[in-house]
């Protein structure tokens, strides 16, 4: 399946939905909510709260973030919101500003 790219001139003010994965290089305000996984390249902005399951960040994110899956944290990204997921990966040199509940029931 092919993804679906958010191109690093193009700025979305708005509501995402949708049912395949997407990239962000660009700049996106509002809500996200998908049913596979978000990619936010180093070039990414996001202001929103993203609801996926799961999520790569490599850029900047700002708002709340829950996974059903995993929520990984890249090297040089910057993010500032909760974040709710049974699994989370921060690597060294991520900033990270707010909450982690990993405490999900598994779905039956």
């Amino acid at each position: 399946m092919a993804n679906t790219v958010i191109g690093s001139s193009i700025v979305i003010d708005g509501e995402i939905s949708g049912d395949e994965d997407l990239v962000i290089q660009g700049t996106v305000k509002g809500k996200i909510s998908l049913k596979e996984s978000l990619y936010v390249e180093g070039s990414g902005v996001v202001e929103a709260d993203i609801e996926t399951q799961n999520v790569e960040i490599a850029g900047r994110v700002t708002g709340n973030i829950a996974a059903t899956d995993k929520v990984e944290l890249k090297t040089d990204c910057r993010v500032v919101g909760d974040i709710k997921a049974p699994r989370i990966l921060i690597a060294d040199g991520a900033s990270f500003k707010g909450n982690v509940d990993m405490d999900i029931p598994k779905e039956r």
